[in-house]
Formats: structure tokens, C-alpha cells, sequence
């Protein structure tokens, strides 16, 4: 495999290099704006903190492997449900699902190996009476005599954690992290946490491989450190991670041990953004040109296939119209468009830059409807140039 780089300035430089492709599960969650599977859909395989990006509304999906954590708003915060693999024709009909009109953000689980742990505290702030779970619990007063639980202090594995015993009632997703105060999570009226289970079931897990279609598949690495050249605590992650803070204290350092990420100054992939492939960056602060340290990532799918998008003058799909499949060094040169202000993702991954020429700050686009660059973060910038995220 041939490599590619692309130097790009203002502390914005992107390497585009060879990387190990290795089997690794896919999970795919698919969102439909009507019920019964009608209208626009949108095919989902990671983290989403706001599906509005790329639907207007959802009223149907279906999960075509793994499991997955809906929320009612944005940033993965509101009322949750847990989905396994299977159909979900109309949300406001559902058992279970009556607190949810619609659904606004999703988790994807990871397939988790090994033991589970997690360290249960009565009060918030990890105060008060202190127990350890390995397994799961039907009722926090009958085997802990604990009327509550109000922080918590995941260690290994994925847990569902329920306002009623015997696993009912609202519910909240935990993964590795502290949680100092689980009121903060954004369920509306939940009382409190009586009953706790492990994620074990993952659905029917498909192997991703080469495919007949374009689809993109899932795979990489990274390691963040809380200190600079490695040092300190560290986390791996083989996916999107909205907010890095839940694992470290801050983030200084990191290693790309396989495959092509995107990191983000802000938690919920927002604020300035940057391009690693694999490599070792011992200080991302100087490297990146960020202000403070990494807080959130994506994970770049490996696409084999076309590229297509279309780009729109003004938001909301409107003004002039220019379709591409290749990379685009001026829009004003090549298409006489001060700037580009709305674009519709149908095949590929991309990123934007602020300057001709794939320089300045950048935006990374995966497929999608973007109606207006002023709320998915990029506030007053101006985009001149795409390019493709490719692999040789």
C-alpha cells in the first residue's frame, strides 16, 4: 500500500499515510424520518450527539446489528432507551419507549470482553456508602441497604442503570468513567437509581470485510495520555468518544497505533479540529495549534468507493449548486463562489479548510446534510477549499 501526504500550514498539516485495515465488528443503526421505515433515513455506525444534522426528525429506525443508547436531545443528554437488533416502527407506540417523541442522539455500545466493574456510591461526589459490583443487581436496597445511588465509578465494562428494582423504570447508560452526579445526565424527573445491569447481549454482530457496496468499515486505534511524550494515565479507543474527559483528567499526548482520527479542542466534536493518521504526537498542543488540550475524537471509516457531494452558496440548500467528486483547491477559481454556506455528504468522507488551497482551519464532513456551517460549530468561518480523505 502507497502513502500520501498532504502538507497543509498554519499549524494545520495533514498526513494522509498507509494504515493496517484489521477485522473488526460493525454495527449499523439506521434512523427514518417517518414512521414504518418511510422517508429520508440515515445509516449510523458510531456516536451521533445530534441526528438533526443529517434528518429533520425520527420516528422509526432499525438496528441491523449491535446495540445502541437513543436519547430524546441533543448531546446524548435526556431520557434513554437501550436497542438491541430489530425494528422499531413507531416510537411513540412502543412499550418502554412512551417518554421519547422522537429521538435526537445516540451511543453505540462497544462490544465489550472481559470482567465488569463498577463502584457505587450513595451520595454525590463519591460520598457516602461505597460498594463494588462485578455482576449484576436487582435491588440496591435489598443487597446494599441503599436507598440511592448518586455517583458512580465505572471501571470496566457497559451498565444500564434503572430508577426501579428488578431492572424497570427509566433508565441511564453508563460506560468507563466517573460520574460525580448522575442527576447531571439530563432524565427528566428521575428520582433515583435502584436497580443495575450489565450489558452482555451485543445483537448479532457482523464482521466488517470487503463489501459489494461502498460502505464504509470501522477500524483504528488510538492512545491518549493526560501528560506530554506518553506520559501519565492513559485510554484507548477504537471509536468515537464524545468527551475524553470522562477517561482522563486532560489529554497532552497521543499515539495512533492504526487507522485515521479526527480531534476536536471541545467536547461533543465541537471547536477547532485536526487530521491524525498513524503516528506519534508527543505534544498536541504545539502540533495542532489548539489553545487547550484534545476533549473529544472521531474514528475516519475506511471508504472505498466514489466521493460525491454537493455544495450550496447560502444555508439551507439554496443559492448556487456545484456537485463534486474530487478534491476542489479554490470554490471562488473553480466555480466563482465567495464561499460555500450549506452541503449535502452523499458518499465519501471529506474535510473543508478556511483558505484555498487546503490550508487554515479545517472541517471534517462525513456524509450527511449540513444546513448551516454556523450550527455545527464553525461559527464565523468561511470554507475555499475540500479534499477527500483517501487511502492509497
Amino acid at each position: 500500500m502507497q502513502s500520501k501526504s498532504i502538507q497543509i500550514l498554519n499549524h494545520y498539516s495533514v498526513a494522509l499515510s498507509a494504515y493496517h485495515l484489521f477485522p473488526v465488528y460493525f454495527l449499523q443503526i439506521i434512523f427514518y424520518e417517518e414512521r414504518n421505515f418511510q422517508g429520508r433515513s440515515y445509516e449510523c455506525s458510531s456516536d451521533c450527539s445530534d441526528i438533526h444534522m443529517h434528518l429533520n426528525r425520527c420516528n422509526s429506525c432499525r438496528v441491523d446489528s449491535g446495540c445502541f443508547v437513543v436519547y430524546d436531545h441533543p448531546n446524548f443528554m435526556g431520557n434513554q432507551v437501550f436497542l438491541r437488533r430489530g425494528e422499531y416502527s413507531d416510537f411513540q407506540r412502543m412499550g418502554g419507549m412512551t417518554m421519547m417523541d422522537t429521538i435526537r442522539s445516540c451511543r453505540m455500545i462497544p462490544m465489550h470482553r472481559g470482567q465488569f466493574r463498577m463502584r457505587i456510591y450513595e451520595r454525590e461526589n463519591f460520598g457516602g456508602q461505597m460498594h463494588e459490583l462485578m455482576d449484576d443487581c436487582e435491588s440496591l436496597q435489598e443487597q446494599f441497604y441503599m436507598s440511592d445511588c448518586q455517583s458512580c465509578n465505572v471501571l470496566d465494562g457497559h451498565w444500564l442503570m434503572f430508577e426501579q428494582p428488578n431492572f424497570r423504570g427509566r433508565m441511564i447508560y453508563v460506560r468507563p468513567g466517573e460520574y460525580r452526579n448522575l442527576r447531571d445526565m439530563g432524565v427528566s424527573n428521575i428520582m433515583k437509581i435502584s436497580s443495575i445491569r450489565r450489558i452482555m447481549e451485543m445483537g448479532v454482530l457482523q464482521i466488517a470485510g470487503p463489501r459489494k457496496s461502498n460502505r464504509a468499515t470501522m477500524s483504528g486505534k488510538i492512545i491518549f495520555f493526560e501528560e506530554s511524550n506518553f506520559q501519565g494515565r492513559s485510554f484507548e479507543c477504537v471509536s468515537d468518544c464524545s468527551e475524553i474527559a470522562s477517561h482522563l483528567s486532560q489529554c497532552n499526548s497521543c499515539r495512533v497505533e492504526s487507522g485515521t482520527f479526527i480531534v476536536y479542542n471541545q467536547p461533543d466534536f465541537m471547536g477547532q479540529q485536526y487530521l491524525l493518521t498513524r503516528g506519534e504526537y508527543p505534544e498536541c498542543t504545539n502540533t495542532f495549534g489548539f489553545n487547550d488540550c484534545i476533549q473529544s475524537c472521531r474514528i475516519v471509516p475506511a471508504h472505498k468507493g466514489l466521493f460525491n457531494m454537493r455544495i450550496y452558496e447560502r444555508p439551507n440548500f439554496e443559492g448556487q449548486m456545484h456537485e463534486l467528486t474530487d478534491d476542489c483547491n479554490s470554490i471562488q477559481d473553480n466555480y466563482h463562489m465567495s464561499s460555500m454556506q450549506s452541503c449535502k455528504v452523499m458518499e465519501g468522507y471529506w474535510l473543508m479548510f478556511e483558505q484555498p488551497n487546503y490550508e487554515g482551519r479545517m472541517f471534517f464532513l462525513k456524509p450527511g446534510e449540513y444546513r448551516d456551517f454556523k450550527g455545527v460549530g464553525s461559527n464565523d468561518m468561511k470554507f475555499n477549499s475540500l479534499r477527500r480523505i483517501t487511502e492509497s
